[in-house]
């Protein structure tokens, strides 16, 4: 363990006391295929992960979403850098999204208070962001 891992995992040990330290563990030295599928899912390649469940547009009308989601709009979006920013409905700190999150929708709708559905989660540097970005359907006209 380095310092700022050190460091890191004082901090937090400081906020769950019974927190234990990792140890290093050596992986198996015989994966299995499904082992080797897992391993090449976690490091970005999605082709082999099965489709995500969709939602049918009567959900968004009730208001129900799955656990965990949020919506926001968006404030920014850099197209030429593939990044930007949702500020969330709920209110808080806006929270920084990566354009290959999009699951859902087409990149040309990432425009300024666009309506955005998505989850929390962490980046690859171990930061907040969001996940599971999706274009949110406008509203049906009220009749």
């Amino acid at each position: 363990m380095n310092a700022r891992q050190k460091r890191l995992f004082e901090d937090a040990l400081k906020r769950n006391p019974g927190l234990k330290v990792p140890t290093e563990t050596k992986p198996p030295a015989n994966w299995s295929e499904d082992d080797l599928a897992l391993v090449k899912q976690g490091v970005g390649d999605k082709t082999g992960r099965p489709p995500q469940q969709q939602s049918s547009s009567s959900d968004w009308g009730a208001g129900q979403q799955a656990s965990g989601e949020q919506t926001g709009q968006i404030v920014k979006y850099f197209e030429d850098k593939g990044f930007g920013f949702i500020r969330p409905d709920g209110g808080g700190r806006d929270v920084f999204f990566h354009i290959s999150r999009l699951t859902e929708g087409d990149s040309t709708a990432l425009v300024q208070n666009a309506k955005i559905v998505f989850e929390m989660g962490m980046d690859r540097m171990g930061k907040m962001a969001a996940t599971s970005l999706r274009i949110a359907p406008p509203d049906a006209p009220e009749a």
